[in-house]
């Protein structure tokens, strides 16, 4: 077995490392989300908080790991193997670690019933799946973000029910799915819907270390650990079992650790002013508060606890528009819990007792053992004085323009939903806006094709038709009841949405800084970025301006990014027309031989009005020879003319004829007759 970077040798990111280690004293909790950067020790930490928990007791011969000691817990194998009076096996073993993969598909997460088997011989076969093998252990998931929303809808299902039901063609299989949820993602690729994100209990956003002695430990200790891995997790064995036995005894507490109604009626009101959706961030922080309290060896919560539960629980649950930045300090926390307490009923009022506490138990504490200066445990530092932050504002990637004027962004405002209907492709990535077939085992059953000798997602209905005409004379005196052949099978065809590539080409010369008509193009930019938000479409950003173009965002799923690079963008220099058509068809172009799945739009914002060439000839020229390209490769395009109606030349018009565009004004946009348009053309690209 490869050895483990040590969870206790991780520099900093002290916040990161206290949610998983509350997540590891109760795991009940709920999971942790970590946003960051790449390279900020997400995935080491994760694979380090295995190794610290203890060994459990397990039924030997159980795919499950069921709890011996559990039996309401137990899978539905167990419980048959009990039912007969068999008595069941027991062994110790590690904690287990599963990584999912982001590939993974719906049976490889869930499992499987063998549905050949069951209707061939009449016996009830399961293939575990990811959460089988997590259970009572750490499942991690790297990039969760990219992982199809329906698989992570099963995965927090699972991690909030405790349990994985299998169901197909009316047969059922239950098993136990308890687990420590981590997962990981770096924002810049995208984010997870607001309904999935509040799923997950915590949420950390981490950056890179900017201190440069930290830096450089960083560097020894991971040098080291190459070095030498087996030396360098003894040298640090000793921090390691102590921050594993001060888990265990936090468990061993966490049942007797108390709070008052006043504790609740506080969380209760800070999260109703806060404007907190749903009652599960005010669990959360509560559950958080008493592991910390354990953690810390005490029996009873305190104000620091639930500020410290808040700060974890918080950042992923505020509201927000989908572009916004929202940003709570510790202090602004620190006075609604003021206000709060204030109104909240007396100290005096009785304790409520934790889970697993009788109410007539003494009050039992564990003695944690502290330095001298009376800091915590090793291997969890004392958390600096901590900010809430929503959404993390990433450095800068630096400024790809010189001079020119900054023009702010105009208000946006709110576009129509944009829907297509049912296409005729398969694809393999999914998305919101457009619907699609697909060849994968996700999405909504729709209708049936045969499939001989392959049973993988059989059709079962389908099947059993096909099958029905053939039943006399397959059937023998010693055979099943039911006689299905390959020849018979049928496999589902499924239906889901699929994403749309869109591309912005914005027009960023001199002339678009009249009468404050950048302002207004950033503006309905903007609102066609939070419709493509709200339908996980890839969006870029092409602007030109000067003498050439300029990629300013690649696509991608990110629309935080493509808002900051909006923002960005000043007005001035001359019309590189052409530049910006071509780049735009090369990102195109690029973006379709690498993802044949997406759907591309092209949306252009300018006056139409060229004035830089490329090539040899005349600017307007060149610029609708390029034109032509887009409708000739089957790449749509819609043309904003930003131009003022009483001085409009037809430049815009003359362009949208050789793209093979619908034109429209800005005054139009407004009027939601461009998004119209927008549905139309999405629907021909997938047509």
């Amino acid at each position: 077995m490869p050895s483990i970077f040590p969870f206790t040798a991780i520099v900093n990111q002290d916040r990161m490392r206290r949610a998983l280690v509350l997540n590891a004293v109760y795991p009940q909790i709920g999971g942790v989300l970590i946003r960051g950067e790449r390279g900020t020790a997400k995935s080491t930490a994760a694979r380090a908080l295995a190794a610290l928990l203890p060994e459990i007791e397990v039924v030997a011969d159980c795919p499950f790991s069921c709890d011996p000691d559990q039996p309401a817990a137990w899978c539905t194998l167990c419980r048959e193997r009990a039912a007969e009076g068999e008595e069941l096996p027991r062994a110790r073993r590690r904690t287990q670690f599963v990584d999912l993969p982001v590939s993974a598909t719906e049976d490889r997460v869930v499992g499987t019933l063998d549905i050949e088997k069951a209707i061939q011989k009449g016996e009830r076969h399961f293939d575990p799946g990811v959460l089988a093998a997590a259970n009572r252990g750490v499942l991690y998931v790297d990039e969760v973000n990219l992982l199809d929303d329906h698989v992570v809808d099963i995965l927090l299902d699972a991690a909030a029910m405790g349990v994985n039901v299998v169901e197909r063609e009316g047969i059922s299989f239950t098993h136990p799915a308890r687990f420590i949820l981590i997962g990981t993602m770096n924002p810049e690729e995208g984010d997870l819907r607001p309904q999935l994100l509040d799923r997950f209990a915590l949420c950390v956003d981490i950056r890179g270390v900017s201190d440069p002695k930290a830096r450089m430990l960083i560097m020894e200790r991971n040098l080291a650990f190459e070095a030498d891995p087996e030396g360098f997790a003894a040298e640090w064995a000793p921090r390691e079992q102590a921050l594993s036995e001060d888990i265990a005894r936090a468990r061993l507490l966490l049942p007797r650790v108390r709070y008052t109604q006043a504790d609740l009626a506080v969380i209760a009101k800070m999260m109703a002013e806060m404007g907190v959706d749903g009652h599960r961030a005010d669990l959360v922080i509560l559950k958080t508060a008493r592991a910390h309290a354990a953690f810390e060896g005490r029996a009873r919560i305190t104000d620091r606890d639930i500020l410290l539960a808040a700060e974890l629980a918080l950042p992923h649950r505020l509201k927000r528009h989908p572009l916004q930045q929202v940003e709570v300090t510790l202090d602004d926390l620190g006075e609604r819990l003021s206000e709060a307490r204030a109104q909240a009923p007396g100290e005096t009022e009785e304790l409520v007792e934790g889970e697993g506490a009788t109410s007539g138990e003494k009050k039992t504490t564990v003695t944690v053992e502290r330095g001298e200066d009376g800091s915590p445990p090793q291997g969890l530092k004392a958390p600096p004085e901590p900010v809430l932050q929503t959404v993390p504002r990433w450095p800068s990637e630096g400024r790809w323009w010189e001079g020119g004027e900054e023009v702010e962004v105009g208000t946006p405002f709110e576009p129509r939903r944009l829907d297509t209907p049912l296409d005729r492709l398969t694809r393999s990535a999914g998305g919101r806006r457009s619907r699609t077939r697909t060849d994968r085992k996700r999405g909504r059953y729709v209708q049936s094709r045969p499939s001989p000798g392959d049973p993988s997602d059989l059709a079962f209905d389908a099947t059993l038709r096909a099958a029905a005409p053939h039943q006399r004379q397959r059937r023998r005196p010693d055979g099943p009841a039911l006689a299905i052949r390959p020849d018979d099978y049928r496999r589902k065809v499924r239906v889901r949405r699929a994403a749309n590539l869109v591309l912005f080409v914005v027009d960023a010369s001199w002339s678009m800084a009249v009468a404050e008509r950048m302002q207004a193009t950033k503006g309905a930019v903007m609102s066609l970025l939070t419709d493509a938000y709200q339908r996980r479409d890839r969006v870029g950003l092409v602007v030109f301006q000067k003498n050439g173009a300029q990629l300013v965002l690649p696509p991608t799923n990110s629309v935080e990014r493509a808002q900051r690079a909006l923002t960005d963008i000043p007005v001035g220099g001359k019309t590189p027309l052409s530049a910006g058509l071509q780049l735009a068809y090369e990102v195109i172009a690029r973006e379709m031989r690498q993802h044949p799945d997406l759907a591309p739009l092209m949306v252009l914002l300018t006056d139409g009005a060229g004035n830089v060439s490329i090539g040899n000839l005349p600017p307007q020229e060149e610029a609708h020879h390029i034109a032509e390209l887009f409708p000739h490769a089957q790449i749509r395009s819609v043309v904003i003319n930003m131009e003022h109606a009483a001085f409009d030349q037809g430049y815009a018009q003359a362009l949208a004829d050789h793209l093979k565009a619908p034109c429209y004004t800005l005054e139009q946009l407004h009027a939601e007759a461009l998004l119209e348009t927008v549905r139309g053309e999405l629907e021909g690209a997938v047509a």
